[in-house]
């Protein structure tokens, strides 16, 4: 029994110990606080005022920027949309073209878009390089948007004799997608890619891919005939 008494004594002792060690602890936190409060206050105080400016920045410099930017832009898409690349590019007199929004508006979701028309204008005028150029600064959330960027630098690779540049271009705008358009086309791509330069096994890896997860597709319901073609070719 006296045991007993003795384990709870020396268990109710380390646990004192504990809460006046943490009570200690605490008791020192509170003291440096209390010492180094000015400089705290001053570092909260700078925080605040580093994203009152960020907020203040976007709503009322970058948000009417990139409204303006939209408007300037607005013909360029137009002259875009009737193939007329070269004066979408550089303007017709009046508004800006997609090179002027680059220039005049770097900063904003408007000068960015432009980095992608930019990009498709020179792939249809066969500037592959500077296609390359401006559709690799251009970044997008919209999936399918962004895979046919990725896509079209593969296609100017494609059309500079880079094939491995190529293939790697179709393949990441095949996987970045989820759907049926741009995930089976792409893919395909980089499956016939992989079969002009011999790599059959990377090529049916590919089409087995599209087989079963776009079956639905043109390209799904024809792969059985490029699964064989590839494998006797292997």
């Amino acid at each position: 029994m006296a045991l007993i008494f003795y384990n709870m004594a020396k268990k109710t002792n380390k646990t004192e110990e504990q809460l006046a060690a943490v009570e200690e602890t605490l008791s020192k936190t509170e003291q440096w606080v209390e010492n180094n409060q000015s400089q705290l206050l001053t570092f909260v105080f700078a925080i605040v005022g580093i994203i009152a400016i960020y907020v203040g920045y976007q709503k009322f410099y970058l948000e009417p920027l990139n409204n303006e930017a939209l408007g300037e832009m607005f013909m360029a898409e137009k002259h875009f949309a009737n193939d007329a690349y070269d004066i979408a590019l550089n303007g017709d007199g009046q508004y800006l073209g997609f090179l002027d929004i680059i220039d005049s508006y770097k900063s904003t979701e408007a000068g960015n878009l432009a980095q992608y028309y930019t990009g498709i204008c020179y792939l249809k005028q066969a500037d592959y390089e500077s296609a390359i150029e401006h559709l690799s600064k251009f970044k997008a959330e919209d999936e399918m948007v962004y895979s046919i960027a990725l896509g079209s630098i593969g296609d100017a690779y494609w059309e500079l004799g880079d094939v491995n540049n190529a293939i790697d271009f179709f393949e990441q705008a095949g996987y970045n997608s989820n759907n049926g358009y741009t995930g089976a086309t792409y893919l395909m791509r980089a499956a016939l890619a992989h079969e002009s330069q011999n790599t059959y096994g990377e090529a049916i890896n590919i089409y087995n891919f599209i087989k079963d997860n776009y079956p639905e597709t043109q390209e799904g319901q024809e792969i059985e005939k490029y699964i064989t073609k590839a494998s006797l070719m292997q």
